[in-house]
């Protein structure tokens, strides 16, 4: 069923639609329905009910086409799988999608709608600005999942947004088409938020309540599970904080060991460092160095893909480092290794083969070898940064 207002709108001219993903609502899908319906018929909004049941055993099919919905069927389990079916079957300009358990409003959907009507691509429900009411959300999300991973959001993405997982939210359906979303999970709602930041779309924020749920059975989300996924997809997104910033920090702190230690055994808080600390030192320096090529790779694909946002900067630095610039300093790295090699082995000559001071002979052949793999790394990594380059015009087999 859809209602049409405003000038005898078409079908295919709706303004809204509101989705709902269903996995066995019976005990709420009526009431949520109904509410939708009711708010479509006093706003005089031209929409539609979407239900994109996700394999409901219990009757929610039919309860939703009773109810007045349009029902679509979603094989492929999981909650962004529900909701891109939903998205992708909506007949409505814009969308608002909530979860079909009565703990959303969707009488008051005024905010919303009139973000939309603004120029809004994509507008997030609020529910610490809106109110959390009683039992409505389990302490561990609201006072340590939810804050945390809103504010990892924002601090990698820029984001607006103050709740980065309120099932509630309106968006643009063209630009959020645009975007690609893939997780089938519920990872889905921080993938919407994330690649709608890296776009630069225009997000807004309203208060939105929340209220406990009326399903009578636990709910689908794993706390602990999905926590992880949702953390999970913030760093996949950005290589930043996940490769770039971990490695030069790995990488300053063993090249400041390695000079410190080179000359000589030293002495702190009582502890005597020597070619051990060196060691791993050196261990430091190679495996910051590998993570921040890991943040080259992740960069440059990642732009491609439209995971991070395009930085002109990064590129014009990388029209500049070459396949033959990058096999240059590499070869320049191993040739300095394959030197401290031979001066090691020139003691051990020099010595007839016999017995050496590890405290000596480590000195050299520690920074020979690191010198080795940080140059044989260079010169793959520039192969496979060529690599990354290469763009096919055939499709995909």
């Amino acid at each position: 069923m859809c209602f049409e207002f405003g000038g005898g709108m078409s079908i295919d001219e709706l303004e809204l639609t509101i989705v709902m993903p269903c996995l066995n609502e019976a005990n709420t899908l009526a009431t949520c329905i109904g509410k939708a319906l009711n708010y479509l018929k006093r706003s005089a909004v031209a929409g539609e009910v979407l239900i994109a049941d996700n394999g409901s055993t219990d009757g929610s099919q039919a309860i939703a086409t009773q109810s007045g919905a349009r029902v679509v069927n979603v094989a492929e389990r999981g909650y962004g799988s529900a909701l891109k079916a939903g998205i992708a079957a909506a007949r409505g300009r814009y969308i608002i999608m909530g979860d079909s358990d009565d703990s959303y409003d969707f009488l008051n959907l005024d905010l919303f709608v009139a973000k939309l009507r603004d120029g809004s691509d994509l507008v997030m429900g609020n529910r610490f600005k809106g109110g959390i009411r009683s039992g409505a959300m389990p302490p561990l999300h609201r006072y340590l999942g939810n804050p945390v991973l809103s504010f990892v959001g924002r601090l990698f993405f820029g984001s607006p947004c103050g709740d980065f997982h309120c099932g509630l939210r309106g968006f643009r359906r063209s630009s959020i088409l645009g975007l690609d979303l893939q997780a089938p999970g519920m990872e889905f709602a921080s993938e919407m938020v994330i690649k709608a930041s890296v776009a630069r779309l225009r997000i807004a924020e309203v208060p939105t309540t929340l209220s406990p749920d009326g399903r009578g059975r636990p709910p689908h989300l794993n706390s602990w599970r999905d926590g992880w996924r949702h953390l999970r997809l913030l760093l996949l997104f950005s290589p930043r904080w996940l490769f770039l910033y971990p490695g030069l920090t790995i990488f300053a702190l063993g090249l400041a060991g390695m000079a410190w230690l080179l000359p000589m055994q030293r002495q702190l808080f009582g502890a005597s460092l020597d070619i051990h600390s060196l060691l791993y030192a050196s261990l430091c320096m190679v495996l910051g160095f590998q993570t921040v090529f890991f943040w080259v790779f992740a960069k440059i694909y990642g732009a491609r893909e439209r995971i991070v946002p395009r930085d002109e900067l990064f590129l014009r630095i990388m029209d500049k480092l070459t396949l033959e610039r990058g096999l240059v300093v590499g070869a320049l790295l191993i040739l300095g290794g394959l030197i401290l090699s031979i001066l090691a082995i020139g003691g051990w000559i020099g010595s007839d083969f016999g017995p050496l001071s590890p405290s000596q002979t480590m000195r050299i052949a520690i920074p020979a070898t690191t010198l080795l793999m940080v140059g044989f790394q260079t010169v793959y990594a520039a192969f496979f940064v060529s690599f990354l380059g290469i763009r096919s015009n055939l499709p995909a087999e």
